[in-house]
């Protein structure tokens, strides 16, 4: 199954409480893509757009079936391609019925990639009903708890953990935010570790902080700097790369000392290196002669074909 369906499913689930009737509900809209011969043909041609796939659906249903349901056939007509849609609404409205009969479902092991995408379907569903200066609270909220995380070796090696069971973990996420920050925070951090993977536990809650900018119309520059980066820096450097990507740029800096000089600063998958560390790795990869070996107390030692 689409992974950001079964993200955003988990989302609307949650939400509802009581799903049976949801689960009539969504029988009921998979039954009526099935014998509308149609409907179904505007769903599943290739030529028609997700946009416009969803379009017809919300329109067709709205009045007649409730607001989850309805969210929930939207989302799943948008995010397939058009010949496996029936069989994605049969898998939502399957959930569903498993779900009122007690039987809920278990996330399975998914690739990085893949499971990150299931955590933002979940999180595309929290988003609906969010308002924008509450997303920017929860960017915020996501960033700090992943750099707090990711800077304390005890805590990271116990969220990554795969042994110990996802409550444990969640019990730990709550123990920490818990009325310290958004209810909708929790529950992105609460579903990273029910449905993210455990070794990718701050590279998903980056996932989120990037997709949680997206939804604003914003990018994410994450700069890594030698030092301090004042307001004007700060200002100059977003407005360069505003330009650079067409869309408005936050920063999130991260002090690295290691770096010596300089930055690195990443937006999307592009990534500039600025640092005297990245001269100096290139100064010596430029250096070093072919054959060319440290010897005793730091001498070269050119080491001939044949040597012994």
């Amino acid at each position: 199954m689409n992974p950001a369906i079964e993200g955003y499913s988990a989302a609307v689930f949650e939400e509802a409480g009581a799903v049976a009737a949801l689960a009539a509900e969504l029988r009921a809209v998979e039954e009526l893509v099935a014998t509308s011969s149609d409907l179904r043909f505007a769903l599943t041609d290739t030529a028609t757009p997700p946009a416009a796939r969803r379009a017809v659906i919300s329109d067709l249903l709205e009045g007649r079936v409730s607001a989850p349901a309805r969210r929930l056939a939207a989302f799943v007509v948008g995010s397939v391609p058009g010949p496996h849609i029936t069989a994605a609404l049969a898998w939502v409205a399957t959930q569903a019925r498993h779900l009122s009969e007690g039987q809920p479902f278990e996330p399975e092991p998914l690739s990085f990639l893949a499971a990150r995408e299931r955590v933002e379907g979940f999180a595309a569903a929290i988003f609906e009903g969010v308002s924008t200066a509450d997303l920017e609270e929860i960017e915020d909220q996501l960033f700090r708890f992943a750099r707090t995380v990711q800077s304390a070796p005890a805590l990271r090696g116990a969220f990554t953990d795969r042994d110990r069971p996802v409550g444990a973990r969640q019990g730990i996420a709550h123990d920490l935010l818990e009325a310290k920050v958004q209810a909708e925070t929790l529950q992105l951090v609460d579903y990273t570790i029910a449905g993210g993977r455990a070794r990718d536990f701050v590279g998903t809650l980056d996932w989120l902080v990037e997709a949680t900018a997206r939804v604003r119309g914003w990018r994410v520059a994450r700069v890594r700097s030698a030092r301090e980066v004042d307001a004007d820096q700060r200002a100059e450097l977003a407005e360069s790369l505003s330009r650079l990507v067409g869309h408005p740029v936050e920063l999130q800096v991260i002090l690295d000392p290691t770096l010596l000089v300089g930055a690195v600063v990443r937006v999307g998958d592009l990534q500039v290196d600025a640092t005297a560390r990245a001269r100096l790795n290139a100064l010596r990869e430029h250096l070093a002669p072919v054959g060319w070996e440290p010897g005793p107390l730091g001498h070269s030692d050119r080491r001939s074909e044949g040597a012994q």
